[in-house]
């Protein structure tokens, strides 16, 4: 079994959208060990697709990686919001955008090694475009990208963030068998 049994869990660290904790395990093997661990609520990412077959992305710098990436809308869900209302609103947010088709595409955990947070990944369709409302300290481009160039952008790694690259390999996959 390679289950291991927390022994003590130290709070290190408190934010405002994430939590820090210190955990001492015990290992399969009868050892103790340490796992650091980002406690993360969960996010959502929505990939929308126009009638034209268009990805609406943003662009926005990203501090901890020191550079603008194109990505698709996504961000955290709220306390108390479920996965599909929060893309919702997430998608109005930063792209102004409402949807009338919604498709989870699936769910998948960012970085296990390290945090708890579980990604939800929608597919949205039959678009209609209001104002944008991003949060005061989001500053986002709204870029419309042909599908098919999105899938080659990140084949190619000049879309590098994981959640769109998941949510674009895994809507190819979906337009491709209908399913």
């Amino acid at each position: 079994m390679l289950k291991e049994k927390t022994l003590n869990s130290e709070h290190v660290f408190r934010g405002k959208i994430l939590n820090v904790r210190v955990d001492t395990v015990l290992l399969p093997d009868g050892r103790t060990g340490t796992r650091e661990v980002v406690e993360y609520t969960g996010a959502v990412a929505v990939l929308a697709l126009t009638e034209d077959q268009e990805v609406i992305m943003v662009r926005q710098y990203r501090h901890p990686v020191g550079r603008e990436l194109t990505e698709l809308p996504a961000g955290k869900i709220e306390e108390g919001e479920d996965p599909e209302s929060s893309a919702r609103r997430e998608l109005l947010e930063e792209v102004g955008c409402e949807a009338q088709s919604w498709r989870l595409l699936g769910r998948f955990y960012s970085t296990p090694g390290f945090t708890s947070e579980e990604m939800h990944l929608y597919l949205a369709q039959k678009l209609t475009f209001r104002d944008q409302a991003p949060d005061e300290d989001e500053f986002v481009e709204v870029v419309r990208v042909p599908f098919a160039e999105a899938v080659h952008m990140a084949l190619k790694g000049q879309i590098c963030d994981a959640k769109s690259i998941c949510g674009l390999l895994w809507c190819s996959k979906v337009l491709e068998q209908r399913v």
